[in-house]
């Protein structure tokens, strides 16, 4: 028996000394740990994880996406940055030099583009301009073909459509002017603080479907708020329909891309000769690092993931509308308008194989009335919100906020508007489904913004990797 003891005495020991020392801790986690540990596997309300989603993004749709994103077609946007905010009259304009927008001049933009914002093909060209100068007039000339009245007819309804999930801009008014997306970048500005709060804290606030009652995490404007509102908060959330869940999601998958851009473009330093941008490690880390944020900050991250899949689906979706041989990016140059079409099929073509696509059909399936009730709803909450982005003060947030929404806007119009796209003609004007050159620039942009930030978030995964 004094035997036995003695050799488990000394099993013990053994252990004890071969382990880790009693003053030993484990090593603390890495920085890349606080901001992505909880930014794996599944997404919530989707059959897809977020591994599968880098690996698609990074590998096989980022690269060709950016080319496509370079070309003539995609990098012109027509824009009206002098629109009145609707909402209030105290805007700060900011002043800093990096939060101005440089206009294209009349010359630099390809005479195919400017001519009709609404072409598809030099075909189509006469048509076109005559519905536009007949919507000018603001009626239907008798003197006008038949066939151009019926446009005319068509596509001011289409204008005026309940499908339309963005208020646009109208790009016949002298103020709407042509902007180079590549020569004004999506970057840090320096438009920060109680201002740039106030633009998020209206979205969240009022057009989220969330009571007053319901406090937001880390709500800047708000004071003295703890675990228990954070509790309150997402039990609040998850109680909501699946629409209205997604909604939020959407806003804040948003919010957070945006936010990706910021710390991934941020001015370093800046001498007399020039200005280096790059990777802000801090910013970053205070914007998603889980710790910092108290949690929120990879739930904003997943949330990305979330909008990066209802974008793809509604591309996905509306190949249809590209595939079809009237179609064409028209700028006027033949060889690359061609060339760059065979390009955009091939993306939306990988787009269409990618495994495991966000299934919508679970949003507004309810009661039908009670499910037009609620689509409405969603729409006019949307269209709020991209009338909220005239009220900005910095013009180049405001330029890019503008194109974002009304990208994200038309994707929704592509998810709730199968049968129509399903209906179309094979070749000749499609009146029922329409998507114009603003809608088809802002759809490709805001998803090529999505992509950079899921790219951006593997390069920013490996700088903190060895840090505490």
């Amino acid at each position: 028996m004094g035997r036995r003891w003695g050799f488990l005495i000394g099993v013990v020991g053994a252990v004890w000394l071969l382990g880790p020392s009693r003053g030993e801790r484990r090593p603390p986690e890495t920085a890349a740990q606080r901001c992505f540990c909880q930014v794996s596997g599944y997404l919530d309300d989707c059959t897809c994880d977020v591994e599968t989603i880098d690996k698609f993004n990074n590998y096989r749709l980022f690269p060709r996406l950016q080319k496509l994103l370079e070309s003539d077609y995609f990098r012109y946007y027509k824009v009206n940055l002098k629109r009145p905010c609707p909402f209030w009259n105290d805007i700060s304009q900011c002043g800093r030099r990096d939060c101005a927008v440089k206009p294209c001049q009349s010359d630099e933009v390809p005479d195919g583009i400017k001519s009709a914002s609404y072409k598809y093909s030099e075909v189509a060209n006469n048509l076109i301009e005559e519905c536009e100068q007949a919507e000018r007039l603001g009626a239907v000339d008798e003197s006008l073909s038949e066939e151009t009245q019926k446009a005319v007819l068509q596509w001011t309804k289409h204008d005026d459509s309940s499908d339309n999930f963005c208020e646009a801009d109208d790009i016949q008014s002298p103020d709407a002017e042509y902007v180079d997306l590549l020569l004004n970048p999506e970057r840090y500005t320096g438009y920060k603080g109680p201002d740039a709060w106030k633009i998020w804290n209206v979205i969240y606030e009022e057009n989220c479907f969330k009571p007053q009652t319901i406090k937001r995490p880390l709500n800047p404007l708000a004071s003295g708020q703890g675990k228990s509102e954070e509790n309150t908060f997402y039990s609040w959330l998850e109680g909501l329909c699946v629409e209205k869940r997604a909604f939020y999601r959407l806003i804040s998958g948003l919010h957070a891309s945006i936010n990706v851009h910021l710390s991934a473009r941020y001015l370093l330093q800046e001498t007399w000769l020039e200005k280096k941008w790059g990777h802000n490690i801090t910013e970053f880390q205070q914007r998603f690092d889980g710790i910092l944020t108290e949690g929120e900050g990879p739930r904003r991250l997943k949330n990305l993931y979330f909008l990066y899949l209802i974008e793809l689906r509604a591309l996905s979706k509306v190949v249809p509308f590209f595939e079809r041989p009237d179609f064409q990016l028209f700028t006027g140059n033949k060889v690359h308008d061609a060339e760059n079409k065979m390009l955009l099929l091939e993306i939306l073509h990988e787009i269409k194989s990618f495994p495991l696509h966000f299934d919508e059909n679970s949003f507004f399936a309810g009661d039908k009335k009670e499910a037009n009730k609620l689509k409405e709803d969603f729409r006019l909450h949307f269209r709020n919100i991209s009338r909220i982005m005239d009220c900005v003060g910095c013009f180049k947030c405001r330029l890019w906020g503008k194109l974002q929404t009304q990208g994200l806007g038309t994707a929704l119009k592509i998810l709730f508007s199968e049968k129509l796209i399903a209906n179309m003609p094979e070749s000749g004007p499609s009146y029922e489904f329409h998507l114009t050159r603003q809608e088809i620039v802002s759809l490709f942009n805001a998803f090529g913004r999505i992509s950079t930030s899921v790219k951006e978030l593997e390069n920013f995964r490996n700088l903190l990797q060895n840090i505490h």
